[in-house]
């Protein structure tokens, strides 16, 4: 897995990446309740906003990760947002992205790197 600053982790899937946030960045937002996931097909720069979380704390937003396309999303986290508190690393997943550059992957932290940015 990779992850980035912003919290999120990505894992391998064929030609694309999965794409969710991490325990560390649920337990930081609190329980999730609102999600709104970008539509199949958007392709999107490093850095867009692209999904809007709304959780009993506060309105974020997960940025793309990569420059691509994304080729699915979780419509059961849109219908449970709760998904992404219980199992963030698993069924919480927020969508799919398929790298247009694949090269930006390797900017990204390992879990050592990850684990010790929030220390």
């Amino acid at each position: 897995m990779k992850y980035t600053e912003e919290h999120e982790w990505l894992r391998a899937d064929g030609d694309a990446y999965v794409v969710g946030i991490t325990e560390h960045a649920t337990t930081q937002l609190g329980d999730l309740v609102f999600v709104e996931l970008p539509e199949v097909g958007t392709v999107v720069s490093k850095d867009d906003e692209i999904v809007v979380i709304e959780s009993v704390k506060a309105a974020s937003d997960i940025m793309a990760p990569v420059d691509g396309e994304i080729v699915a999303v979780n419509t059961d986290l849109a219908d449970d947002p709760s998904l992404a508190n219980s199992d963030p690393l698993g069924n919480g997943w927020f969508f799919k992205i398929k790298p247009s550059d694949a090269s930006q992957l390797e900017e990204m932290l390992d879990e050592d790197a990850y684990n010790a940015l929030i220390g």
